[in-house]
């Protein structure tokens, strides 16, 4: 029997933070407590009585207090609470998954210096435990890639487009209302929050860390009535899809962006807030992990397998980061797309090694070809001001 007692400092009250509170009331865990919580506002109503504060160092200074989960929206208040739980000699838990895509080999290092544990399961795909999967099965040079629907507020919205026949704004609206979409929807709908998700697990997949700046990302916000009805007419679905991948020459690539994927693809069907994570590896082919990515609970349930596992003095080994074989990141690949512009100057932008497809009208416009990883990252941010939208069309 583990006597070990977690007195936890919890920071963020929100849809995680409560749902995280009510799991552990329910639990009624006699080795897992909440000291005190601290939220941006006491004046806020709240259905408990729970010890709320402002002040972090009511938390920090509290020496009844040897846990902190942190669960709050804003990335450097965030690296500021865990770094300070670390230093403190704290174990921490957090879900922000922006702040560690920003500082994932500084805290690792500060893991290591102050031989404290940091778990974050919790940051991607909420219920699937796919970063404690790469780290203890998937722990050989066999893994070829990850695939995966990363973020479940934007396959909420595709879902309700492309099986209901909602628009995409009535799509957005009902996501929202059903507490789906970050407090910054971009960060969803753009692809920000799969992109900082893919820079995580790339970490725990092949030990190589690659800033997000470094990324292409692109998201579903410019997809229009006209891109649906391609994919329609194709027998495709769009889905935001995160991808890592390792080459044959022992480099590495990654991206988000949409994806019009054919029926015999495992993450096709894949629907509303679910994310569905497809592991290959050189001999045992595909493997297939699926679970509810988006809502309070399901990632409530992540923070707690977290917390519980650091009850038995659980912690990432990081044994990839140590690995020589360890892939460098490259851009340098070629996809093949569909892409539907406005005008003519916009094909300008990108430089197609092949257009196997084209389309104008006085509605629309399109082409599908082969282009360079490289130069959809040059221009993303052009293609996006100008309302194109881009998605990945494999020929299968």
């Amino acid at each position: 029997m583990n006597h070990k007692k977690l007195n936890i400092g919890l920071f963020g009250f929100g849809n995680v933070g409560k749902a995280l509170f009510l799991l552990l009331q329910k639990m009624q865990s006699p080795n897992l407590s909440i000291g005190r919580i601290c939220v941006r506002n006491l004046e806020k109503h709240r259905d408990t009585d729970a010890p709320f504060t402002v002040n972090a160092d009511d938390i920090f200074n509290d020496q009844d207090i040897n846990f902190i989960v942190e669960l709050i929206d804003q990335p450097d208040a965030s690296f500021q609470i865990v770094t300070r739980a670390l230093k403190s000699g704290r174990p921490v838990v957090t879900g922000n998954k922006k702040m560690l895509a920003a500082h994932l080999p500084e805290l690792i290092e500060l893991q290591r210096q102050t031989g404290v544990a940091l778990l974050y399961d919790a940051s991607a795909c909420g219920s699937i435990p796919v970063i404690r999967n790469l780290e203890e099965y998937y722990d050989n040079d066999l893994l070829i890639s990850l695939k995966g629907i990363l973020n479940g507020s934007s396959n909420f919205v595709l879902s309700k487009v492309f099986n209901d026949g909602m628009t995409y704004a009535d799509a957005l609206r009902l996501a929202t209302d059903a507490g789906f979409v970050e407090s910054d929807p971009s960060l969803d709908l753009d692809g920000w929050d799969a992109l900082y998700k893919l820079v995580i697990l790339a970490v725990h997949a092949f030990g190589t860390y690659v800033p997000p700046s470094d990324i292409f990302c692109y998201g579903i916000s410019n997809m229009n009535d006209h891109d649906i009805s391609f994919a329609n007419e194709k027998g495709r679905r769009v889905k935001l899809v995160g991808h890592v991948e390792k080459l044959s020459d022992g480099q590495m690539t990654m991206c988000v962006m949409p994806q019009l994927l054919s029926r015999n693809k495992y993450i096709y069907s894949v629907e509303d807030e679910f994310n569905g994570v497809v592991i290959k590896g050189q001999y045992y082919d595909k493997q297939f992990m699926f679970g509810r990515g988006a809502g309070g609970f399901p990632t409530a349930s992540a923070v707690l397998s977290d917390i519980t596992a650091c009850l038995y003095d659980y912690r990432y080994a990081y044994k990839k980061r140590t690995d020589s074989t360890m892939p460098s990141y490259t851009d340098d690949v070629v996809f093949r797309i569909y892409m539907r512009y406005n005008t003519p100057h916009d094909l300008s932008l990108l430089h197609f090694e092949e257009i196997s497809e084209s389309y104008t009208s006085d509605h629309s416009n399109f082409v599908v070809g082969r282009v360079s990883l490289a130069s959809l990252r040059a221009a993303r941010d052009e293609l996006h001001r100008r309302g194109i939208f881009l998605a990945a069309y494999p020929r299968d």
